[in-house]
């Protein structure tokens, strides 16, 4: 399959906007705990969707896990629980600062450890990217976006300024701003581990590749291990909070709107999987230097998240220096993904 990084910035940005999308519908959850939802959405997001999915799409799912070998099992896996902790802290991080400004410092940390750790891990960075003009383009890409976020982060710094007490509450319920940036610098740290996983899942790429999946689908049965590592870490945390908060009657106490909220979770869930499901797809069209899919991934969350904070007026109230500083941040954040898509046109094109 020839590489065609044009569409894969196009699935990335589709992407980019479930990943942007998907807490929304958790604003409709009525009366149910954090651990509560946060777990019935991760069931479908980690478990169901991706083994459906995963089932339906490539050839011979359980002989190529099988197939695979234990190192090439482990190690996603591995990268997979890591993650799962900064998925929890990422709950935590909307809460306490909003989904614009909570996006933008969790990603930020996330797009710059996720993208260059794995080519210099490989021993690629030097050769592949500071000794092409391809890869200087794309790291130039990868530097913007990285500018562009901390403009999204400097805006919402901004906002927490003018706004008054009260208002913060009434739009953000629980906005806290220190306790907030301590979550999501944690947050994002370990949320690229998730791009570790897809990395050191190449052994499984390989045997379902040999099971004749087409190429587009090859990081399906990838997302199925790396998941589960995720719901493990996740299961066991909100396992947690239901035994200490004696909460976990919420799933089948008739004085909740049980069925409402199963199926917004299911919403929000499946809707989370398919930022990875487009993730994959557009991994596939960058070539040699598909290790800045991630960038492309993180500006376009931030980007719809963005658009979605302000669709919830997150934003009401702030001043026209935050507007005009949100506003750098999304044109830069749109730039980056245009830049590092021209860099992986002309790799594409030097190959």
């Amino acid at each position: 399959m020839t590489p065609n990084p044009a569409l894969g910035v196009v699935f990335h940005w589709l992407g980019g906007f479930a990943a942007g999308t998907f807490y929304v519908p958790y604003r409709y959850v009525k009366r149910w705990s954090w651990e509560t939802y946060w777990l019935t959405g991760g069931v479908f997001s980690w478990i169901i969707v991706p083994w459906i999915l995963a089932f339906s799409m490539t050839n011979n799912l359980v002989a190529t896990l099988h197939e695979t070998p234990a190192a090439g099992l482990f190690w996603p896996f591995f990268y997979g629980v890591l993650w799962g902790f900064g998925g929890l802290t990422f709950g935590l991080t909307m809460r306490y600062l909003g989904l614009s400004l909570g996006m933008a410092v969790a990603l930020g940390y996330c797009a710059a450890f996720g993208t260059l750790i794995p080519p210099i891990f490989r021993g690629e960075f030097r050769s592949q990217v500071l000794g092409t003009q391809s890869g200087v383009v794309i790291l130039i890409g990868v530097l913007v976006c990285l500018i562009g976020i901390a403009f999204a982060g400097a805006a919402g710094i901004s906002k927490e300024r003018e706004m008054p007490d009260a208002m913060k509450q009434v739009v953000i319920k629980e906005f806290r701003l220190k306790k907030g940036l301590l979550v999501a610098t944690f947050c994002g740290v370990m949320s690229a581990c998730f791009s570790y996983g897809l990395a050191a899942g190449d052994p499984i790429r390989a045997a379902t590749l040999r099971h004749g999946t087409a190429p587009l689908w090859q990081g399906l049965p990838i997302l199925v291990v790396v998941l589960a590592g995720g719901f493990l870490t996740n299961f066991v945390w909100c396992l947690t909070l239901h035994i200490r908060n004696k909460s976990g009657g919420e799933y089948f106490d008739s004085r909740f709107p049980r069925l409402p909220n199963y199926l917004v979770c299911a919403l929000a869930g499946s809707i989370w999987y398919f930022q990875f499901f487009f993730y994959t797809m557009g991994e596939t069209q960058m070539g040699v230097y598909k290790f800045s899919s991630w960038t492309l991934h993180m500006a376009s969350i931030i980007i719809f998240s963005s658009l979605w904070g302000i669709a919830l007026h997150e934003w009401s109230g702030a001043g026209r220096r935050t507007k005009g500083l949100l506003a750098l941040s999304l044109a830069l954040l749109l730039a980056s993904t245009m830049i590092v898509g021209y860099g992986n046109y002309l790799g594409t094109a030097r190959s």
